[in-house]
């Protein structure tokens, strides 16, 4: 795994993107190593975090497009070759049928429905530009923080899934609640 990611960093920007895109490797990991290469001077901070907006939101897209003209017996069939199996599926599925559109921001924040959401989203033929909006916005921090914890622990870089715990957790909280209160609106204005 680390002689991948070595690989694709040595790629600069275009490395960052495509490891987010492929999603071989965590999207922490590929970020947190971008931030150590910003903080030794081989790439610069917007530019990691460019490249993984660009990258993080090409995957969701691809992602996105499988639900849109896939649907639910294509990803049946061969979510597996996309390490998405079919409980991840209909995980991600119940969520935006409770919550809606919304909940493409927010589940970005938790673990296993971030990256599932954009099936659903997909098969309920959301409007791309609001996918794409809302994907993006949830991007742009998750970079930040990454890649600004790649450059605090430099060489350590390796070790930012026990630091970002410090971190992730409230950040899954707050998506949390943003859902619940995003859910009792919905909920209110139905009334």
């Amino acid at each position: 795994m680390n002689d991948i990611l070595i690989w694709l960093t040595d790629l600069g920007y275009l490395g960052i993107a495509i490891g987010l895109m492929i999603e071989i490797i965590p999207s922490e990991i590929v970020l947190a190593y971008g931030g150590y290469m910003v903080s030794n001077g081989s790439i610069t901070f917007i530019g990691a975090i460019i490249a993984g907006v660009i990258g993080g939101t090409i995957a969701q897209l691809f992602l996105y497009w499988i639900g849109y003209y896939g649907g639910r017996p294509f990803l049946y069939k061969y979510g597996k070759y996309l390490l998405i199996q079919k409980h991840h599926i209909e995980t991600a599925e119940k969520w935006f049928e409770k919550y809606g559109g919304g909940v493409v921001f927010s589940a970005r924040f938790i673990p296993v429905v971030r990256h599932a959401i954009s099936i659903p989203a997909g098969i309920a033929k959301m409007p791309l530009l609001k996918f794409t909006g809302l994907t993006v916005l949830a991007i742009i921090p998750w970079s930040i923080l990454f890649v600004y914890l790649g450059i605090q622990l430099g060489s350590r870089w390796d070790h930012v899934e026990n630091v970002a715990k410090t971190y992730t957790t409230p950040i899954m909280l707050g998506a949390a609640v943003l859902i619940i209160l995003y859910f009792g609106l919905k909920t209110l204005r139905k009334k």
